[in-house]
C-alpha cells in the first residue's frame, strides 16, 4: 500500500499537481495508517519483521517448520478446541489453514513433539509416546521450586504421510528419543538421545541407519538444526559444573526432568568437532536457527530479565564469533522457535503476543528484512 501511493503522488506531480490543499498530507497520513493496520501485530522495533501474520488462534501451537518447498508449516498444538489433553502434530500451507482445524498427522494418542517434513514434503518425522499409552504423559512444572521439563523416556520417532498413517518407526531403544530435524540437503536427521546415558545429540541417515553420537559431555544437548549447508549444528546446551550442580542434573535425569532455566547456544560440525560456545549470557538462550547466510544464529533468549521478575523472552541474533547481538523482537512475554523459509524470505515463529492478556501461544509468519 504504501509503495502504491508513492507512485500515485509521484504521478500527480509529474502532471503539475501542486496544490497547496491539505489533500496530499492527508493522503499520506492514510497511507501510514494503512501500512501500521495491516502490519499491526509487529512491534515499532522489530526492523527485520514485515507483514506480520498470525496462522493460528487458541491453545499453545509452537514449532512451525517450514516444509523443502517452502509451501508448508509443520507444527505441534495442544489447542483443546481440536480435541487436545496435550501436544499432537499438524500442518498447515504457511497462508494458514482454512477448515476448522489443519490436518492431524499423529495419532492423536499420547504425547508428540518437534515435527518436520521429510524430503519430498510427502510425509512428517516427529516424536511420540504413543506406543507406551494412549493416554499423556504429565510431569511436574516445578521440582524443589526450580522450572523443569519433562523429557519422557516413552518417546520415540516415527515418520508419517500426510494422511496420518505412520509408514516408519526410526528409534526403539528405550529412553528419550525426540526432538528430530532434517539436513538441508535431506540426508541426515539429527535428533537428542539419552541411549548413552545423557542427553546427547544423535545423528543417523534419513532412513534410520548409521547413527553417530555428536555430543559427549554432561548436559542436556538438545533443540538442533543444520546450517544451511548441511555441513553444522547448532544447539541448546546445559552444562552443570559444580558438585551440586552435577547431582542435581542427574537426579531429574533419571525422574525424566531437567532444568531448562541456563542453557547456552553451541555450535559444531555435523561430527562434533570444533564445538564452539557461542552465547554467554547466562539465563535460558535456546530454540536456536541458523540464518540464511550460515554466519550468524537466531535464538530466543530471556537473559535480559533475569533477576527481574517475569522471564520474558524476546529472538536475538549473533555472530558465529559471539559478537553483534541484536535484538529482533519485543513482545513483552514470549518470541521463540524463529525458522527462516528454505529461500530465506521469510520467518515462522511462536508468540504471545496480541492475545487478549490470555496464555495462548500462536504461530506467527513474517517476511524477513535483513
Amino acid at each position: 500500500m504504501r509503495i502504491t501511493n508513492s507512485l500515485f503522488f509521484a504521478f500527480l506531480l509529474s502532471l503539475g499537481w501542486t496544490s497547496c490543499s491539505e489533500e496530499p498530507s492527508k493522503a499520506e497520513a492514510e497511507a501510514k495508517t494503512t501500512e501500521a493496520q495491516t502490519d499491526s501485530l509487529r512491534y515499532p522495533e522489530e526492523v527485520h519483521l514485515r507483514n506480520v501474520r498470525q496462522l493460528t488462534f487458541g491453545g499453545n501451537n509452537a514449532e512451525a517448520y517450514f516444509s523443502f518447498d517452502g509451501q508448508k508449516l509443520s507444527f505441534q498444538s495442544d489447542n483443546p478446541a481440536w480435541g487436545n489433553q496435550c501436544d499432537q502434530i499438524y500442518y498447515m500451507p504457511v497462508t494458514g489453514y482454512q477448515d476448522e482445524q489443519p490436518p492431524r498427522i499423529s495419532t492423536g494418542k499420547g504425547r508428540t513433539t518437534c515435527a518436520y517434513f521429510m524430503p519430498g514434503d510427502t510425509s512428517i518425522i516427529f516424536a511420540s509416546t504413543h506406543l507406551d499409552a494412549d493416554t499423556c504423559p504429565q510431569a511436574p512444572h516445578m521440582s524443589n521450586g526450580k522450572y523443569v521439563w519433562g523429557v519422557f523416556p516413552s518417546y520415540d520417532i516415527f515418520v508419517a504421510d500426510l494422511q496420518g498413517n505412520i509408514i516408519k518407526q526410526l528409534t526403539h531403544e528405550p529412553g528419550y528419543d525426540a526432538e528430530p530435524t532434517v539436513s538441508p540437503d535431506g540426508k541426515k536427521i539429527v535428533f537428542t538421545s539419552t541411549r548413552s546415558g545423557d542427553l546427547e545429540l544423535w545423528t543417523m541417515d534419513i532412513d534410520g541407519s548409521n547413527l553417530h553420537q555428536v555430543t559427549h559431555e554432561l548436559g542436556y544437548d538438545g533443540g538442533a538444526f543444520f546450517s544451511p549447508d548441511s555441513k553444522k549444528l547448532v544447539f541448546r546446551a546445559s552444562r552443570p559444573k559444580t558438585e551440586e550442580e552435577i547431582k542435581t542434573y542427574k537426579e531429574l535425569l533419571a525422574q525424566g526432568l531437567v532444568q531448562p532455566t541456563e542453557m547456552e547456544i553451541f555450535v559444531c560440525n555435523v561430527d562434533g568437532s570444533d564445538m564452539q560456545q557461542i552465547t554467554k549470557l547466562g539465563g535460558a538462550n535456546w530454540a536456536p536457527f541458523f540464518h540464511p547466510s550460515g554466519k550468524k544464529i537466531l535464538f530466543s533468549s530471556n537473559h535480559e530479565s533475569v533477576g527481574k521478575g517475569r522471564p520474558r523472552f524476546n529472538i536475538y541474533t549473533i555472530n558465529l564469533d559471539g559478537s553483534g547481538l541484536e535484538r529482533i523482537t519485543y513482545d513483552s512475554i514470549f518470541d521463540a522457535f524463529i525458522i527462516f523459509s528454505p529461500d530465506g524470505k521469510k520467518v515462522a515463529f511462536s508468540s504471545n503476543r496480541h492475545n487478549g492478556g490470555g496464555h495462548d501461544t500462536n504461530v506467527f509468519i513474517a517476511d524477513w528484512v535483513d
